[in-house]
């Protein structure tokens, strides 16, 4: 009973994560006080197919784990013919870093200025262009195999030399570009969000702890893929070398053992700059967080009830029943609340609520949450206290000295 109640609440998550938008999925509004690390070397591998556009890389952010993640650049099939990819970008705002998600539109909009490479210069797109239904690709910035490929073009692009490989806009050393007319009249185009192959590309580099920023210093050992989730293989291109010195973020000596959500510890300061801190006012009594509290229920695994002995009397099988109901309980608290707040990110996504609005429900998420794992703990001492007429065993007998070495 137990591993099938696990597993249908598995498969509401996937099926409520599915139903999103990748507004709600791929951190719009986290807030992070220290920025990413700079965007790493690498080289881009060949084209898979027609019709495929070049995704660059980017690093995202896992706040259960407080920590920056690179998630490769990849070949994505385009959505529709005419579509072209606007990357996500982080920017600098009221003391903390904002992620901003890419989307397909039939004009690329704002990206925060980041040379991405490839054709993502920083404005606009240089990489190809579509003709009716077939994308024609400029070999001057992608790695194209004209036996595979024949829609190709060659145009030189003043591709900038020695670009900064900063990867957020505004802030301390962040890149100071503003958007366009142009720019910010394509940002109000129709979208089509980031499609399933994009969503399950980033929850795999987010599963992978050699993508992290502290294991990876910022080089990341998979920079870039041929297609989409593919992590191992031919094809897969490390990085050639970090964007710049890696320096992990200074830490706040009293937090420690306590991490708030994303975006509200202790910032990163480089040199000469005065040290910023984004706080959150914090309620009385409102439970700590550390990097291994989920942000959402979506996240709590299910508990486990310790079996009864073999030769259980009929109290020990009271007592295991009760546990295991207790358990059945808990794991539908969980599918209650997963299911509320799944809604409020719909709701959320629909009503295009602001940043700061979109950080406070994820901020109440994280607290009803805990909330609720700390009442499943205060019951953890009923569920496993020892069960009437246990055995009684003889002390084990004391053991020999070693003998001396022998040399």
């Amino acid at each position: 009973m137990h591993v099938s109640l696990r597993s249908r609440l598995f498969l509401f998550t996937v099926i409520v994560m599915a139903m999103l938008p990748i507004a709600a999925a791929a951190q719009i509004g986290i807030s992070v006080s220290f920025g990413p690390p700079a965007l790493p070397i690498y080289a881009q591998p060949l084209c898979p197919a027609p019709n495929y556009l070049w995704v660059p890389g980017y690093w995202a952010y896992d706040p259960n784990f407080g920590d920056y993640f690179w998630v490769p650049g990849t070949w994505v099939l385009a959505p529709q013919p005419g579509y072209l990819w606007t990357p996500p970008y982080w920017a600098w705002d009221n003391d903390a870093y904002y992620f901003h998600p890419g989307y397909w539109a039939p004009e690329v909009g704002y990206y925060g200025g980041i040379d991405y490479g490839y054709g993502y210069f920083g404005h606009g797109y240089e990489g190809g262009r579509w003709n009716r239904d077939q994308f024609y690709y400029n070999r001057a910035v992608n790695n194209i195999n004209v036996t595979n490929i024949r829609n190709v073009y060659e145009v030189p692009v003043n591709e900038p030399r020695d670009a900064p490989r900063v990867s957020y806009n505004g802030g301390p050393d962040g890149i100071q570009a503003q958007p366009t007319p142009a720019e910010e009249a394509a940002s109000r185009e129709r979208h089509i969000e980031a499609v399933a192959a994009q969503q399950q590309h980033v929850q795999e580099a987010r599963g992978n702890p050699e993508l992290r920023a502290t294991a990876n210093h910022g080089k990341p050992p998979i920079a870039a893929t041929p297609r989409p989730t593919t992590f191992n293989g031919a094809g897969v291109v490390p990085a050639r070398q970090a964007g710049a010195p890696y320096h992990s973020p200074e830490r706040n000596p009293a937090a420690n053992n306590a991490r708030p959500p994303a975006g509200t510890e202790t910032a990163a300061r480089p040199e000469n700059q005065p040290n910023r801190t984004n706080t959150v006012a914090r309620p009385e009594n409102q439970p700590q967080y550390n990097e291994r509290t989920p942000m959402h229920a979506r996240d709590v695994p299910s508990h486990t009830a310790p079996a009864p002995p073999n030769n259980a009397n009929a109290e020990q099988q009271r007592q295991a029943q009760q546990r295991e109901q207790q358990i059945k309980a808990e794991d539908e608290e969980h599918q209650r609340m997963a299911q509320q707040q799944a809604e409020e990110h719909q709701r959320m996504a629909q009503q295009q609520a602001n940043a700061r609005q979109i950080q406070e429900m994820e901020q109440r998420h994280a607290q009803q949450t805990q909330q609720m794992e700390q009442r499943h703990e205060q019951a953890q001492p009923m569920r496993q206290q020892p069960t009437a007429h246990t055995e009684s065993r003889p002390a084990p007998p004391p053991q020999a000295k070693p003998s001396p070495e022998r040399r």
